[in-house]
């Protein structure tokens, strides 16, 4: 069993936000595998399928992006689904908008997310970094995170997405290296 898990902030002003790119990366990868219908459950919105074989689950946590600990252990708890298998799609603003960047543990770099995260289920599990881009200013980064992406972001945005959850099967099957060789490869030829 897997669980992946978008980052995002629930409500529909979010749906644009730079910071919601986990959502939007689950609800493609809910589309294109067929997985079930979104249900709240856990403090989330949770689909299930089999993609490549395995079961999966996939979750969008409602409780805002600084909170997305308590919904991820309560799910992992239930289902008895190990910590090395939970997979988390988030954005990232240290790393250029139109990059991806996927590893297994490492620290928080300051992501509230990642962080609450950490210190619901330990560190041991995969991250898929997606760059958003980081503002010039210093003072600027909360608002960066909080706004919508602009249209040529968008578009950007929408080629990140169709590449990663073609890679999915990658994933599942935990080669993160080839994973983030290919997905950046495919990305560099748009």
């Amino acid at each position: 069993m897997l669980l992946l898990v978008g980052l995002g902030n629930p409500g529909p002003n979010n749906n644009n936000n730079r910071h919601n790119i986990g959502f939007k990366i689950i609800d493609a990868i809910n589309n294109e595998f067929s997985l079930s219908k979104q249900k709240p459950k856990f403090k989330g919105l949770l689909t299930t399928g089999n993609i490549d074989n395995k079961k999966v689950y996939a979750i969008k946590p409602l409780t805002f992006m600084n909170n997305s600990g308590v919904c991820i252990k309560e799910l992992i708890e239930y289902f008895k689904i190990n910590a090395k298998d939970v997979i988390v799609f988030h954005d990232d603003i240290d790393i250029d908008l139109g990059k991806v960047k996927a590893k297994f543990g490492g620290s928080s770099a300051g992501h509230n997310g990642i962080e609450s995260i950490d210190k619901s289920i330990g560190k041991d599990y995969s991250r898929v970094r997606v760059g958003i881009g980081k503002p010039k200013q210093k003072s600027k980064v909360n608002n960066h995170v909080l706004e919508d992406f602009n249209e040529n972001e968008e578009e950007r945005i929408k080629d990140i997405t169709e590449n990663i959850v073609k890679l999915i099967p990658t994933l599942i099957n935990k080669e993160i290296d080839l994973f983030s060789s290919k997905v950046n490869q495919n990305l560099n030829g748009i």
